[in-house]
């Protein structure tokens, strides 16, 4: 058997491909990487698909480890590396749609996995060069870079096809967000997890408190037990609008930080996101992001914001407003991209309901998803806020190991909600 390499993705090529196919395997190769095949790449592929009976297999790369595929993993960029296997017999089965200028492949895989279990081999079969050798800070923003805002609708549809399929699909009908019983002791709380930025967590708190509101509102700065200046600055403040906790608990992420924020008794009726590196664009936002949350009522609303680098100069690419949301199919292709947007603000009565996992990546995902799944998400698409660059992002550059274990969670994420949209 050989490795074909398709001059193109569209649907009727891979359909082409499929019918034409001499032999029970069809082995795809992606023609911008040098593939470097190890003894009995193809032979070891082949055998495992023919034992289990897959409809799909992937092996991993030398010094690229790839992740397990899971119901979840339903994004367009999932890695599965420049090799795959498909079983003919699937693909056949499974059909593709037709019309596709990008995503037969995406199609294909979607179809097949609705029948046939996706398989990864954890052995380095073959060595590969770099698709992509940028950061992950900067690999992330693609799906919202106008240019390629027709690649991204062909996507959601192909998505949303499936989800439509399984069961999973939710129209857009919404439960009204219930009215809260407890007593709130402002309307609004601005919420600041850190660890150790003494660069920037004055700035960032100073941002918040110079917000104009015809409201009552506290910022809750969580200290994640800094090791450095943080601790020291956040006490010398002074305004009596800024509660400075310390959890008890050593081992809390960002996640656990925000609980220690919306459970305390100075939690307000709404929380609004701010990272300790980042600063709100101008006095108004807190008044902005109040108004909508008002207006719905909504359960949450997200906004849009820019990047900047460590002066706040404007960078590439600029302002990310995540316009691919919509209020028909929004919840349904949150499920396929990687993020819903910020600053994010929510009712608290109902995040109380929910809490964050205990995570340092993915937390936000995680509440976003589940929310959506009940509630409708408000929308401001103007920027509020200046989201900071610099080497000090979490995930400015990721290890490979790590990028793996965070899209691996988020792909667990996906896989828990499509199985309770499933049941729903």
């Amino acid at each position: 058997m050989n490795i074909i390499y398709p001059k193109d993705y569209s649907s009727a090529n891979i359909q082409g491909l499929v019918d034409a196919a001499e032999s029970d395997i069809l082995f795809l190769g992606d023609p911008r990487v040098k593939i470097g095949p190890g003894p009995g790449m193809l032979d070891r592929m082949t055998w495992v698909l023919r034992e289990t009976g897959c409809g799909w297999i992937y092996a991993d790369a030398a010094g690229q480890p790839r992740i397990d595929y899971q119901s979840g993993s339903i994004r367009d960029g999932f890695d599965f590396g420049p090799l795959v296997g498909v079983s003919v017999q699937a693909a056949r089965q499974a059909g593709t749609g037709s019309g596709w200028r990008w995503g037969g492949l995406y199609d294909l895989r979607l179809r097949i996995a609705e029948k046939h279990a996706i398989l990864r081999i954890p052995e380095p079969l073959y060595e590969a060069s770099m698709l992509d050798a940028r950061p992950t800070g900067q690999k992330q923003f693609d799906y919202v870079d106008p240019r390629n805002r027709d690649y991204q609708i062909e996507m959601e549809l192909i998505a949303t096809a499936h989800l439509k399929r399984i069961g999973a699909w939710l129209p857009p009908q919404f439960k009204k967000v219930p009215a809260g019983a407890e007593a709130f002791p402002v309307k609004a709380s601005v919420i600041i997890p850190v660890r150790n930025r003494a660069r920037t967590i004055l700035e960032a708190v100073q941002s918040a408190l110079a917000q104009s509101a015809d409201f009552e509102f506290n910022v809750i700065v969580v200290d994640n037990h800094s090791t450095d200046r943080t601790t020291d600055i956040l006490r010398g403040i002074g305004d009596p609008r800024v509660r400075h906790l310390v959890p008890r608990r050593h081992d809390l992420g960002i996640g656990g930080c925000w609980n220690e924020a919306i459970y305390s008794r100075d939690c307000g009726q709404y929380c609004i996101q701010l990272d300790s590196d980042d600063l709100y664009i101008n006095d108004g936002v807190l008044h902005r992001i109040v108004a909508e949350l008002d207006a719905g009522p909504y359960a949450m609303v997200i906004g849009a914001y820019t990047m900047v680098d460590f002066s706040l100069k404007e960078i590439p690419p600029g302002l990310i407003d995540h316009r691919e949301w919509s209020r028909e199919n929004g919840r349904n292709n949150a499920l396929r991209i990687n993020g819903l947007g910020a600053p994010r603000a929510f009712n608290t009565s109902v995040l109380r309901r929910i809490g964050f996992p205990n995570v340092s990546y993915g937390e936000d995902y995680a509440v976003a998803l589940r929310i959506s799944r009940d509630y409708e998400i408000g929308r401001v698409f103007e920027s509020l806020y200046l989201c900071r660059r610099w080497e000090g992002n979490s995930d400015s550059a990721l290890p490979h190991e790590v990028a793996n274990r965070y899209d691996h969670y988020k792909d667990w994420l996906r896989t828990i909600e499509i199985q309770a949209r499933m049941r729903a």
